[in-house]
């Protein structure tokens, strides 16, 4: 392949950025037609689309997110030599995109980026959101992956690949009791108060049913979607509370709080979603390779 002409990769820079030919044409002091033909010039010359159109809308196609990236690269590169001859050095970084559901562990997230942590060379990117949002936005190469703590479905159209993580055991963990004898699940939840998932959770869904076949209705104090919301709570208030140990993995450690007794046959499963790609993540790459030791059947397809 011949060598990349620099000039089309900045007029694609322009327009994935602006997400607009109108505006980039604008930005670039250029007519739309010109900034187009040379996009297309580009698109010919590396033998892939860079855009797809949406509507009235451009959208990255993945060898578009890509070459953004790598266009970011480049012409951060030049700011950054100008800046270090100018005697302001910086350095650069590669990008890792994650989405993590709203409601999961933060504890769990940290745990999956923190080989990450502390590397001069990466950009770590976390958002969060719905699954039905990050679904979209990992279709639209928008993002690498997805934490979740349930599979996304799979169809035609959005061949999701679901890796299997890990596996939590789920207890129910409170403020000590001193003097008091040992938590007797189910046979106590007549009568302790109790802090629950909200109905959306697959452990929720689990529990109820645990109770329902041993004709015991809980006392319930609260619902929360939210998993940092009810380690607060559970932090807070009188009574015990259903959540994986992990999520108050601290304060267990300190004593603030106590597991009281594991569910049995109840567990929570955290997820990396992906879709397949003809250049994945490095980033991903390394940190996914840490679950390899998982058995074949853990891999979700």
């Amino acid at each position: 392949m011949a060598n990349l002409n620099f000039n089309h990769l900045r007029y694609f820079w322009a327009v994935a950025h602006e997400g607009s030919l109108t505006r980039a044409a604008e930005r670039l002091n250029l007519s739309q037609s010109a900034v187009s033909v040379q996009i297309q010039k580009l698109e010919q010359q590396i033998s892939h689309a860079l855009f797809d159109r949406v509507g009235k809308r451009l959208v990255l196609t993945e060898a578009g997110r890509i070459a953004l990236d790598y266009a970011d690269t480049v012409f951060e590169a030049g700011d950054e030599l100008m800046s270090t001859l100018d005697g302001r050095p910086g350095g650069i970084r590669q990008a890792l995109r994650v989405g993590a559901l709203t409601t999961l562990s933060r504890n769990f997230q940290l745990e999956f980026l923190r080989p990450l942590f502390g590397r001069a060379d990466v950009e770590l990117i976390v958002r969060s959101g719905t699954m039905r949002d990050l679904l979209a936005q990992l279709e639209a190469h928008s993002l690498d992956v997805v934490l979740s703590n349930s599979a996304a479905q799979r169809d035609a159209r959005t061949p999701f690949r679901n890796m299997l993580l890990d596996q939590q055991p789920v207890s129910l963990v409170g403020r000590p009791r001193p003097g008091r004898p040992a938590f007797r699940f189910p046979e106590d939840l007549r009568s302790e108060p109790i802090l629950l998932p909200s109905l959306d959770s697959d452990i929720r869904v689990g529990f109820d049913r645990l109770l329902d076949l041993a004709g015991i209705r809980p006392i319930v104090v609260a619902e929360v979607d939210d998993m940092a919301m009810l380690r607060l709570l559970a932090r807070e208030r009188e009574g015990v509370t259903l959540v994986p140990p992990i999520v108050v993995r601290d304060e267990l450690q300190s004593g603030v709080l106590v597991e009281h007794c594991r569910i049995p046959q109840l567990g929570e499963s955290f997820y990396a979603i992906m879709q397949p790609r003809r250049f994945p993540n490095v980033l991903l790459a390394e940190l996914l390779d840490r679950y390899a030791v998982l058995k074949p059947e853990q891999v979700a397809s």
